[in-house]
């Protein structure tokens, strides 16, 4: 009887939810775009079931079906415009804020608003999106040392070595750590970016915001001021990043206001930075950690499911190995371990590159919503209603064979290939409308350029120290697919050894 009633319950809270999507779905307007799949309501929540377990493959069909013109998909609470045509992907990157919004985008993917707090939501307030683009890319020369010793020093206690024995690692899992702790070596220093608290903290924070958004989404928007703060996890987030950040973030604060901002021993990392150009409003020792946890959100997964793509593909194919080994032992030779010398890791730049390109994190990238009340027009004349959706299809681009030769064949090399002007142009940090993984134009990734560093710094360290290949049967393991995102296979293991 009690499951029963719970049924009933649970069947007319379900119909209810769905009526609301249904509202939802019809605002604003998209009739006049064509749709991937039937756009009736019923069998649209299909195609959006659809969507969201094989969301890589349906934009690869839209692509091709629709060759360059937009089209839309389904999802569960309201259908995106998708975009593939070159100019009107330029078209995205020079608008207008006051046209079209990133952070509107972000904001309704992971409820913001709840999931880190009304603060972070504000677009006007990205403050600390300046300071990653700036200063603190301006830091990494100088804090080059400082990387490449967390990254040895990782690297030393998550693969622990027995003497000339292979040791199988639980990988996207080790290599999270190490990016962790590299990370918050440039952002908060030691101890505390060695703190396994702390590590656990910032990596299980990113999927917690996620899920919550997720579980937010499901409702329609007036419930959303009741669920919201139900699910989120910036409450407890905050309390867990205090523990650790809070004494150090005071006493900076003090030492500042007894010694002074410009004092030579100051460190350089991210609390300092964050503490020179916050606006006066945001200067509480709240918003400073909050801050610091909403830039961990953004740079600890990328980096990570980046990388750990390149490793796979590296343990998988050792014909690799050796081509890389030489451009990396020949640099070190002549520049030693430095920023200067990482940069010139052309091939190390390639391998990376196209294991981001073949698998990436994401099936979208460049999302926007229109907020200009008179819509958006695109350079074809095509015009978008205030509150569409947008984002680019990434997966599909870079599966295109009429920009990339052989697009499902990893070819490690592909982007060194060409002469050093050319290479450059095709560097890791360097975005265009074929190459979508850290986003293009203005609000392409500012993290970037510390992100290359720390990958490649990562991937020469692991070529000149160990011999890796995979555990099994050595293919290459196949990564998992939630709606958009990808994510590396989480139970793979590479197995390492001290390099014979």
């Amino acid at each position: 009887m009690e499951n029963n009633v719970l049924y009933a319950i649970v069947s007319v809270v379900a119909s209810w939810v769905l009526v609301n999507k249904w509202l939802d779905y019809t605002t604003p307007d998209l009739s006049f775009i064509p749709a991937l799949g039937s756009t009736n309501r019923l069998a649209s929540f299909k195609g959006a079931i659809r969507f969201a377990r094989e969301a890589p493959q349906v934009l690869v069909e839209g692509v091709s079906k629709f060759k360059g013109a937009i089209f839309r998909v389904p999802l569960i609470s309201r259908w995106v415009v998708v975009v593939s045509d070159p100019k009107m992907i330029d078209d995205i990157r020079n608008a207008r804020p006051r046209d079209v919004s990133f952070s509107d985008a972000i904001n309704e993917v992971i409820q913001t608003k709840y999931t880190l707090g009304p603060e972070m939501a504000v677009e006007a307030n990205t403050y600390h999106i300046r300071v990653i683009r700036g200063p603190l890319t301006r830091s990494l020369g100088a804090r080059f040392g400082d990387i490449y010793d967390e990254i040895a020093t990782a690297f030393s206690d998550y693969v622990p070595l027995k003497h000339d024995e292979w040791v199988a690692v639980p990988t996207l899992d080790a290599v999270m750590k190490v990016v962790c702790r590299t990370t918050n070596r440039l952002f908060v220093d030691v101890p505390v970016c060695r703190d396994e608290d702390y590590i656990e903290l910032n990596t299980r924070f990113t999927m917690d915001v996620f899920i919550a958004g997720m579980l937010i989404n499901l409702f329609p928007k007036f419930l959303h001021p009741i669920v919201g703060p139900l699910f989120s996890p910036a409450s407890r987030g905050y309390k867990r990043a205090f523990k650790h950040l809070g004494p150090l973030v005071e006493q900076r604060m003090r030492d500042d206001e007894e010694y002074g901002a410009d004092r030579a021993d100051r460190p350089i990392d991210l609390i300092s930075l964050l503490m020179d150009n916050a606006p006066e409003e945001e200067r509480t020792l709240r918003l400073y950690i909050m801050r610091v946890l909403l830039v961990n959100f953004a740079a600890i997964h990328t980096t990570s499911y980046n990388f750990t793509h390149a490793l796979f593909y590296l343990a998988a194919k050792p014909e690799y190995v050796q081509p890389l080994r030489e451009e990396v032992e020949n640099i070190i030779a002549e520049e030693g371990w430095t920023k200067t010398a990482v940069e010139k890791m052309r091939k190390v730049d390639s391998f990376i590159r196209e294991a981001s390109r073949i698998i990436g994190i994401g099936a979208f990238s460049m999302d926007r919503t229109v907020v200009n009340p008179n819509g958006f027009t695109f350079s074809n004349g095509t015009k978008l209603p205030q509150g569409a959706v947008m984002a680019v299809a990434s997966y599909a681009i870079h599966h295109d064979e009429d920009k990339y030769a052989g697009p499902e064949e990893f070819d490690g090399f592909r982007f060194s290939k060409t002469d050093d002007d050319e290479s450059v142009k095709h560097q890791l940090v360097n975005t265009e409308t074929d190459f979508l993984v850290f986003g293009h134009g203005l609000h392409a990734c500012p993290g970037r350029f510390f992100a290359s560093v720390e990958m490649k710094t990562m991937l020469a360290y692991v070529l000149l120290d160990y011999d890796i290949k995979i555990e099994g049967d050595g293919g290459l393991p196949a990564s998992s697919w939630f709606g958009t995102a990808s994510m590396p296979n989480p139970k793979a293991r590479v197995m390492f050894r001290k390099r014979q």
